[in-house]
């Protein structure tokens, strides 16, 4: 391998000479103590290293070692449940090894060696095989089975396949005669984060990803394979939004990339997801995470590994079929780490001092998702919806990462400050905010909602759309210049606002809406707002429709648990009729 010397050191950006032989983007040991780098530019024998770790300490003359390999991430048993650096370090093996702070150039395999799987094929000696083949399965937890795959660009005749039974990752269990030579397969594979894996075909997202959150699942939905942007300014909750959807959207995997925020946020997650329990299957919520954790005092760069060494997992576990959720808090943060070693690199900046690449390189990384059929010789579908927090300075989404980002991802949660200091979160403004996948969803929920959905949810955003014209001519001329109809739309609208959109992340009941008590919710609301007009027009006060006991009822039907809520809402539907029939009975 290549051993070259340091020459230059500006942050953690250096610069080191005869590393001819050396490749774009390998891995590199700079210095004596071994930090970890990768190599971004090469000009004849000299490399410039962006290096995951502090350079404080190290100088010129100390050597530099190449691996041989770029940047990767090992693919196998052992992943779910796991807490990792952004270079693939499990944070619990570092704790042990030296303690709560890492310290520089310590190396740690990212699987447990010794610990033993058990190896379960489904393919049989002598078969044919190709890149993406599923060799067996590996129950990993009660909520993933993890499926062994034949990596990509490896095909050929399946010469031996292990037996039933327990293997640690590091033994043989197929060995796999391609043209070129003979292939020995273990419970795991390397890819490199950069490279993004290889798929057949990519299909119409037209499958809604659920997330438990009313004012999302009705009104701005996702699907899986979907892209969405949540940005907003300090104090929204982006990152309790993001904490939300990583517990309870309904993927099979979820991916939590905490990139360069607060360590107290990262630690708040650590802390709960433990204790979570999915509600789709009653299993501890870890049984399908992964963490990542680069928090805002770690070294800068490893922010930008961080969210490539995410994606890289998620792809690896849509290849098996599954649908994974990645959650990027903050691409901000990604961006800064950009802009830090643009400028180390003295390369001409963009706006607001962004590399110029900025743009091109948000889109590569949105582009990694998507719907797709994998490859193999069966065709399976799998999925990575990505969703990625941006945290504008000051709250303004006029700036180069929001506006970028919202070019890419076609759905936008925009946080507002005004609503999160009225103590409203989720804080998303609901008139500025859209979803793209509205059209290329309705056959979904058409098909197993309901065919009034799309009727029920443009009733709501017509309500909040007058809502917002009636305040305004309030503010202007006073709330005596409406009229009897007028006010209703403003009571109705409120009821939307305060009984249906807003949520509470931390109460035990209303921090999960599942989609079909979202559903009847809404319909509620609306079939009040349906009599309320019919009264008005009958000559009833507002005064005495707004003061039935039902609407009251309407109020607490967030805060019901979704056991008992189906009995609750026929109910409730009976209780509107009866209840307006008795007060246009008496007017």
């Amino acid at each position: 391998m290549p051993k070259g010397v340091i020459d230059h050191i500006a942050g953690p950006v250096v610069i080191a000479s005869n590393m001819a032989g050396s490749e774009m983007f390998e891995v590199v040991k700079v210095g004596e103590v071994g930090l970890i780098g990768e190599i971004i530019r090469l000009v004849g024998d000299t490399a410039t290293i962006q290096v995951y770790e502090e350079t404080t300490g190290i100088g010129p003359g100390e050597p530099v070692e190449g691996t041989g390999r770029p940047l990767s991430v090992e693919l196998g048993p052992g992943l779910i449940g796991q807490v990792y650096d952004g270079i693939q370090r499990p944070l619990p093996t570092v704790q042990d090894l030296v303690g709560p702070f890492i310290q520089r150039g310590v190396t740690v395999l990212p699987l447990d060696r010794e610990k033993k799987w058990h190896f379960s094929p489904t393919i049989k000696k002598g078969a044919k095989v190709t890149g993406g083949d599923i060799l067996g399965v590996v129950p990993e937890t009660p909520l993933v089975t993890q499926k062994i795959l034949i990596p990509p660009g490896v095909n050929g005749i399946l010469k031996a396949v292990a037996s039933e039974g327990d293997y640690k990752i590091t033994e043989t269990i197929a060995e796999v005669e391609t043209p070129h030579r003979l292939e020995t397969l273990r419970l795991t594979h390397i890819w490199p984060v950069r490279q993004p894996r290889p798929y057949k075909m990519k299909v119409p997202p037209d499958v809604p990803l659920f997330t438990g959150q009313r004012i999302i699942d009705a009104l701005f939905p996702i699907p899986k394979g979907g892209t969405a942007c949540i940005p907003g300014g300090f104090g929204t909750g982006k990152t309790v939004m993001q904490h939300q959807l990583a517990q309870w959207a309904d993927a099979n995997i979820i991916i939590y990339v905490g990139c360069g925020e607060r360590g107290n946020e990262m630690a708040e997650v650590l802390e709960r997801f433990p204790k979570l329990t999915d509600p789709l299957s009653g299993q501890p919520l870890m049984a399908r995470t992964i963490l990542i954790a680069n928090t805002s005092n770690m070294p800068i760069a490893a922010r930008e590994a961080s969210v490539y060494t995410g994606i890289t997992l998620g792809e690896y576990f849509r290849d098996m079929g599954y649908n994974v959720a990645l959650m990027a808090d903050s691409t901000s943060r990604w961006a800064e780490a950009l802009r830090e070693i643009s400028g180390r690199l003295e390369e001409m900046p963009g706006e607001e001092g962004y590399p110029a690449y900025l743009a091109s390189r948000l889109a590569e990384f949105y582009e990694r998702a998507g719907r797709v059929v994998t490859i193999g010789s069966e065709d399976r579908m799998g999925s990575i919806a990505v969703i990625g927090a941006v945290s504008p300075p000051g709250a303004d989404f006029s700036e180069p990462i929001t506006q970028n980002t919202l070019r890419i991802t076609k759905v936008f949660w925009g946080l507002d400050t005004a609503l999160a200091q009225r103590r409203h979160f989720p804080a998303i403004n609901w008139l500025t905010s859209y979803s793209l996948y509205l059209d290329t969803m309705k056959s979904w929920y058409d098909q197993n909602l309901g065919l009034d959905w799309a009727k029920i949810r443009e009733g709501a955003m017509y309500l909040l759309q007058r809502d917002e014209e009636l305040r305004e001519i309030v503010t202007l001329v006073g709330p005596d210049a409406l009229s009897e109809s007028q006010r209703l739309i403003l009571e109705a609208a409120g009821m939307i606002k305060e009984d249906f959109l807003r949520q509470s992340a931390y109460h035990a009941v209303d921090t999960y809406c599942p989609i079909d008590k979202t559903y009847h919710m809404l319909s509620l609301i609306l079939k009040f707002y349906e009599h309320m007009k019919t009264a008005v027009e009958r000559g009833v006060p507002l005064e005495k429709i707004i003061s039935l006991p039902v609407k009251e009822e309407l109020a607490r039907m967030k805060i019901v648990p979704p056991k008992e809520f189906d009995k609750l809402s026929s109910e409730l539907d009976r209780r509107i009729t009866d209840q307006f029939n008795q007060l246009i009975g008496k007017s």
